[in-house]
C-alpha cells in the first residue's frame, strides 16, 4: 500500500520545475487521476507558498506511465495580497499529461461564514462492517487486480452481494473511506491531496449502480474540487458520489466529503468521457 504524501514528494530540478517517479501503488488502469492530479497540487503549495488551497481545477490530458519521471512546472496567473492562482502542468517524456488551475489563499481570512450541507446521516464507520467482511459473510471474492484498493479500508453504507445480478438502482455511491499507509494529517495541502483524490474516485462507482458496466469505459476528463475546511487532522471520509445526469458520451457526477463530525471539508464535479470497450 502507498503513502500518499510520501508517494507525491516531488523532486526540485529547476526554478519552477519538479519531478518524480511515480508510484507503482496507485494503479488502476495505469495511474490513478486523482493521484496525478495530487501532484499537481503538491506542485502549486512549494510554488505559492500559501497556507492553503481553495479550490483544483484539473483537466486530463493523457495517460501516464510508470517507466519514466514525469515533469511538473507551475507559473503564477496572478497574485494578490490574499490569494494567488496557480497553472500547473504535468509531462511525461515531452507528452501532455494534466494540466491544472489551482487557487491558493492564506490562512484566517476574514470574511461571511455559514454552514448548509448536512450529511446524508450516515451510519458511523465504526457500525459498519469493512467491505471484506460483507464479502466474506456473503461468500463473495473482493480481491482487486490493481493495487490502488489496498490504499484504503472501505466501509460501505450499502452492500450487493450479487453484482452481477444486482438490480439496477439510481446512481449513488456512499463510502465511509481510510488512507491506510498514512497517518491523518493537518497539514492543509496534504488533507487537500486527499480531498481531491477522493473526489475524483467517487463518479465511476455511483454509474455502476445504475448501468451495467462491463462493456463500457468512461475514463475522467476534468475533475474540479472546493476545499472547505483545511488540515482537520481527519482518519475517516465519507464520501458520496452522486451521477444527475449521462447522456451524449458524457457522464455528469458531483461529489462530497464529510468528516465523523459531519462537517463537509470538500466538494466537486467531475466529466467522464464514455465509450464501448473494443
Amino acid at each position: 500500500m502507498g503513502d500518499l504524501a510520501a508517494d507525491t514528494e516531488l523532486v526540485h530540478v529547476g526554478d519552477d520545475t519538479w519531478e518524480r517517479m511515480l508510484a507503482r501503488d496507485w494503479e488502476i488502469w495505469g495511474p490513478n487521476g486523482g493521484y496525478m492530479a495530487a501532484l499537481a497540487l503538491r506542485a502549486a503549495a512549494q510554488h505559492s507558498g500559501r497556507a492553503r488551497p481553495a479550490n483544483a481545477t484539473v483537466h486530463f490530458l493523457g495517460a501516464a506511465s510508470f517507466d519514466t519521471p514525469v515533469t511538473i512546472t507551475a507559473h503564477t496567473q496572478r497574485a494578490t495580497r490574499q490569494a494567488t492562482s496557480i497553472a500547473v502542468r504535468v509531462e511525461q517524456s515531452g507528452k501532455p499529461i494534466l494540466t491544472a488551475m489551482v487557487w491558493a489563499v492564506d490562512a484566517g481570512l476574514d470574511g461571511l461564514a455559514h454552514d448548509d450541507a448536512p450529511p446524508p446521516h450516515p451510519a458511523v464507520w465504526h457500525e459498519l462492517p469493512t467491505l471484506a467482511e460483507r464479502a466474506a459473510a456473503s461468500g463473495v471474492e473482493v480481491a482487486s487486480r490493481y493495487p490502488f484498493w489496498d490504499n484504503f479500508e472501505q466501509r460501505p453504507l450499502t452492500w450487493i452481494a450479487d453484482w452481477e445480478n444486482r438490480e439496477l438502482q439510481r446512481p449513488l455511491y456512499q463510502q465511509w473511506m481510510r488512507f491506510t499507509g498514512s497517518t491523518p494529517t493537518t497539514d492543509p495541502w496534504l488533507q487537500a491531496a486527499r480531498l481531491l483524490l477522493l473526489v475524483d474516485l467517487g463518479a465511476w462507482p455511483s454509474i455502476g449502480r445504475q448501468h451495467r458496466v462491463e462493456q463500457w469505459m468512461a475514463p475522467t476528463i476534468d475533475v474540479s474540487c472546493e476545499f472547505h475546511r483545511p488540515g482537520t487532522g481527519d482518519e475517516w471520509f465519507f464520501l458520496q458520489g452522486e451521477s444527475p445526469h449521462a447522456g451524449d458520451g458524457l457522464i455528469a457526477s458531483h461529489q462530497h466529503v464529510w468528516n465523523e463530525q459531519g462537517q463537509l471539508l470538500a466538494s466537486g464535479i467531475s466529466h467522464l468521457l464514455c465509450r464501448k470497450i473494443g
